[in-house]
């Protein structure tokens, strides 16, 4: 089967046989439990609904005698199409994964992680939650108007009762009550037709309002985009079927279709509603009166039937939708409890769940009004949408071969969507969408910290690899030198794992913070399970030391063969080490090997750091020297150190790391006044604060002695760093380890380092 764009708005249905799909499915969600409803019933319903509310009947009048029937169908148009744009990203990314329970989180996760995902799914189920509040107070609104005497708080809790009661039976009896809802919203519209057919449309078209403003603030004149954020959220409630993706049959078909049947019918009526209502009462009226839909209808009753059934039914839409997200949460061990938020009843229903967000709906109809929080429950729909649109973006952006959706979208519609909803944010009430972002990105951050893992694979690596793919292109464009960009990246041969662990203080005095650590185990000495079964362990702990650390283990016999081809490998990849740290050799036989090792790591850019003596000495605190030779009559300070830059760089990493004091040691021989001089102004130029500069070497006195009286005392640090050339005599400096003890670190540079830069 093949996808050409030419077919992106169709939906592909991939064959297979229906067992090894129900197996594949249940890798998203592991509960076995029925999915029971389809398309109408458990997508288009909900959703319509949802969209055909309380602000069709109370504010479409209102906008069109603010903007004109030209401004309204502006207002409509862009409105709907930040949601179409977004419930397309929507349908084209359900058709590409195994959606499970909990909608837009169950999305978002999935691609991005659940830290991400429960970042936007947490305040999205609140957000649910307290919209069931609101649907509330909207239906008291409306029912007050026909029974005036009755006490609000009554008709509240009356309400909340008969919700919470259909949906703890079942959401099977949530959707039939729908049905019922859809009936009657429709015989609210027949109404309207009714009435156009009878002659109500009368009045001229006005095709751009001067956007007087509402009647409670004595019409102080609105912009343009006031009258848009009154009306945009009318415009959200695609979620509604996605809220019940672990209860339907085919979640992967009934999502695309049911959500966008519902936005093309929703914007058919609006359009239409704000056509009559143009043609049927003056724009005094349009403005002051938010109730005349009822007073121009065929028939009133029907109107006010109509605003009672779409509060109720998005009441009980988001009543059944939002415990099915807190399920999910809890199921991922997203909340606390999870195990006991994520529980069904063997129905499937979320029973606990639904009582804990009874229990938040109780609260907030205690508060009375919910006008204070009301633009911060639309920001955290906004983010969820936006959201959405960025997962397609990233997944189309990054080309992997996971991402084929069965409904695919062009790339101008995520990124439309995207930034529609950021827009939208920021126009409704930048100041709410200021703090819907903080709050997101505080959830996100303690989920970091709780490492939680997924039952499911997400996209992150992926991105990170592209980011990191671009990188190393943008990277290979640049000629200039990279000696302001170098970090200790190290590479250590592992023969024999206690030797790394001896070194591990000199590793991390070395990496920390931003360079990282390739251990490269050979065989040979140790065998392949040992290397196995021990490299992790180490890996893992120069990782929890701040130090990004991978193993690999190559089985060969020759170390040197092996190990100079591992150098050739990585000197050609982008994140190649910058340093290959080798032991010294105790057997003499094997100095060749190493030379050849050291030529072929400064051949391929990577300098070499010789490790001898006692490389288990404590670093923490201690003396350092670094050597300079003799330089001879030329001790003038120039960019070119020559082969002295890595050793003064490992010098300052460790005395930066482990508190180390340094000391620049230059054999100065009979010009020591130059060389000093030369101490002083690098370790100036080269921002090392507090390096104590010490010359050795005097001319002999009368008798032909040369006093070492100088010299003992530098030779009582603990560790030592001297520069040797491309071929060092390995005799004299295992002699040296010998004579002097401590550790000894012998650099050669690769050319890319500068201690200047």
């Amino acid at each position: 089967m093949t996808s050409n764009d030419e077919h992106a708005d169709e939906v592909e249905r991939p064959a297979g046989d229906a067992p090894l799909q129900e197996k594949v499915e249940q890798k998203t969600d592991p509960e076995d439990r029925r999915k029971l409803f389809g398309t109408f019933g458990g997508v288009f319903t909900p959703t319509l609904l949802t969209i055909l509310g309380v602000i069709m009947y109370l504010r479409t009048g209102w906008v069109v005698g603010n903007a004109g029937l030209l401004g309204a169908f502006v207002i409509i148009l862009l409105s709907f199409g930040i949601t179409a744009c977004t419930g397309l990203s929507l349908s084209s990314i359900t058709t590409n994964i195994r959606i499970g329970a909990g909608g837009a989180f169950s999305v978002i996760s999935q691609s991005l992680g659940l830290e991400v995902g429960g970042s936007v799914g947490v305040p999205l189920y609140l957000s649910q939650a307290l919209a069931v509040s609101m649907y509330i107070f909207g239906f008291r609104e409306g029912w007050l108007r026909i029974f005036p005497d009755h006490p609000a708080l009554l008709v509240d809790f009356g309400v909340f009762a008969l919700l919470f009661v259909v949906a703890l039976i079942s959401a099977g009896l949530a959707f039939k009550i729908q049905y019922v809802i859809m009936a009657i919203i429709a015989g609210s519209l027949i109404a309207v037709v009714w009435a156009a057919i009878a002659g109500s449309m009368q009045e001229p078209v006005v095709w751009w309002g001067e956007f007087p403003g509402s009647p409670e603030n004595d019409f102080p004149g609105v912009s343009f985009w006031v009258v848009f954020a009154v009306f945009f959220p009318a415009s959200t409630g695609i979620m509604a079927g996605a809220n019940m993706s672990g209860e339907l049959k085919d979640a992967r078909r009934s999502i695309p279709v049911g959500t966008m049947a519902a936005i093309g019918v929703s914007l058919v009526v609006y359009l239409a509603l704000a056509a009559w209502l143009a043609r049927s009462a003056e724009t005094e009226e349009l403005i002051s009166n938010y109730t005349v839909m009822v007073d121009k209808a065929a028939w009133g009753p029907a109107i006010l039937a109509g605003l009672l059934g779409a509060t109720f039914s998005s009441a009980l839409s988001s009543l059944v939708g939002a415990p099915r997200i807190l399920q999910a949460l809890g199921t991922h061990k997203i909340l606390p409890q999870g195990k006991w938020l994520s529980t069904r009843t063997a129905t499937g229903e979320p029973r606990n769940a639904l009582f804990v967000t009874g229990a938040i709906v109780v609260g907030a109809l205690m508060l009375r009004s919910l006008n204070a929080v009301a633009p911060l429950i639309t920001m955290f729909f906004l983010i969820t949408y936006g959201m959405i649109n960025a997962v397609v973006l990233i997944e189309q952006t990054m080309q992997l071969v996971s991402f084929r959706p069965l409904f695919r979208v062009p790339r101008i519609v995520p990124l439309i969507g995207g930034l529609g909803c950021l827009l939208a944010m920021f126009i409704v009430n930048p100041v709410f969408g200021v703090i819907a972002i903080a709050v997101v990105l505080v959830i996100h951050a303690v989920l970091i910290k709780r490492h939680l893992k997924a039952p499911f694979g997400d996209v992150r690596s992926g991105l990170f690899v592209a980011v990191a793919e671009w990188a190393a292109k943008k990277m290979d464009e640049l000629t200039a030198s990279r000696e302001r960009t170098w970090k200790a990246n190290l590479l250590v041969p592992v023969q024999e794992p206690a030797q790394v662990e001896e070194m591990t203080e000199l590793i991390e005095g070395v990496a920390y913070p931003r360079g990282f650590l390739k251990l490269v185990g050979l065989t040979g000495r140790t065998g392949t399970d040992v290397l196995h079964s021990r490299l992790p362990g180490l890996s893992e702990h120069f990782q929890e030391c701040g130090i990004f650390s991978s193993w690999t283990v190559i089985s060969a016999a020759a170390f040197g063969d092996n190990l100079r081809a591992g150098i050739q490998a990585f000197g050609g990849t982008f994140f190649r080490p910058t340093v290959l740290l080798l032991q010294v050799p105790t057997d003499p036989s094997r100095d060749g090997e190493v030379d050849d090792i050291v030529a072929t790591a400064v051949a391929n850019g990577i300098g070499v750091v010789l490790v001898g003596g006692d490389a288990a000495v404590e670093t923490e605190g201690a003396a350092i020297n670094v050597w300079f030779r003799d330089r001879g009559p030329k001790w003038d300070i120039e960019m070119d150190l020559g082969n002295q830059d890595l050793a003064v760089l490992v010098g300052y990493k460790l005395k930066r790391n482990q508190g180390a004091t340094l000391r620049l040691v230059a054999e100065a021989g009979e010009r020591r006044q130059a060389a000093g001089d030369f101490l002083t102004k690098l370790a100036d130029l080269a921002r090392i604060p507090n390096a104590e500069c010490v010359t050795v070497g005097q001319p002999p006195d009368a008798e032909g002695e040369v006093p070492d009286a100088t010299l003992s005392q530098v030779r009582e640090a603990a560790i030592n760093i001297m520069p040797v050339g491309r071929e060092p005599d390995l005799d004299a400096l295992r002699h040296l380890c010998e004579r002097d003890g401590g550790l000894w670190l012998f650099t050669h540079d690769s050319g890319e380092e500068s201690a200047l830069g």
